[in-house]
């Protein structure tokens, strides 16, 4: 177990349908850093842009973005992650994926899709919540709209980070920063986060604003409105401490979700 975690969010401009550009930009982002870390993370739909109309989606390019993943994780050492729309039996997804430089994969589907926004017609729920392992902290993936419902990242699987993957428009920015803190807090965990910036192919705009926060709510490290990324290292010994200090998480109500 290693008590250090390197963190490297990328908060990128999504060009509109391209997968091809997209992976390019991001490889040439990343061939000009030394060390990239343990963890790299992308935001929502980042190949692609967030697509609600699943009939624009190229079911092939799911295959490629995959293997990008994989041979990017196995080039950096690191765990690739972000969220691509998955077609699988029938059915689309929006699908997270944490992928390893062994090239094996974990997958977590979207449990709360955007309704207001068209997406809950056009893909399927997500019914399982998932934990995967890096460097040995136990990190907890979900997918942009997620974070408004704080009942399914209620940490009563003992996870030490929250990991948002967003498109998170620009206009609800405040709610964005408001309700990280707040899921940092409630949790006793460190949250990092990871939106898009740009407008994208529905004239939505978005403004950023990725950042980590530690488990007392405060940001450690953040972007702008840029386009950016953003290296963090955090410590799973404040976490530890102040579990230890200041255990709330134990005081918490008991309850199953049904889903």
């Amino acid at each position: 177990m290693n008590d250090i975690l390197n963190i490297r969010l990328f908060q990128s401009d999504v060009k509109w349908l391209d997968v091809k550009s997209n992976l390019e930009k991001l490889d040439q982002i990343i061939d000009g850093i030394d060390d990239a870390g343990d963890l790299l993370v992308f935001p929502e739909m980042f190949a692609t842009g967030f697509v609600v109309d699943t009939r624009l989606i190229n079911i092939s390019e799911q295959e490629m973005v995959l293997q990008w993943m994989q041979k990017t994780a196995a080039h950096t050492g690191s765990c690739i992650a972000g969220s691509h729309p998955w077609f699988h039996e029938g059915n689309f997804y929006n699908r997270f994926l944490a992928v390893y430089p062994d090239g094996s994969y974990r997958h977590y589907d979207k449990r709360h899709l955007f309704s207001i926004g068209g997406e809950l017609e056009n893909y399927t729920r997500g019914s399982e919540r998932l934990i995967i392992t890096v460097k040995g902290w136990r990190i907890m993936p979900l997918i942009c709209y997620d974070l408004r419902f704080p009942v399914w990242s209620r940490n009563n699987l003992k996870y030490d980070m929250l990991l948002y993957t967003a498109s998170w428009p620009a206009k609800r920015n405040a709610a964005w920063n408001i309700l990280l803190k707040a899921r940092a807090v409630e949790n006793q965990c460190f949250v990092a986060a990871v939106n898009r910036v740009g407008t994208d192919g529905t004239a939505i705009e978005h403004i950023g604003h990725s950042q980590v926060i530690n488990p007392l709510g405060e940001v450690i490290k953040s972007l702008s409105d840029k386009e950016d990324h953003l290296n963090c290292v955090v410590d799973k010994n404040l976490l530890n401490q102040l579990r230890k200090e200041f255990p709330v998480i134990g005081d918490a109500d008991q309850f199953q979700l049904k889903y």
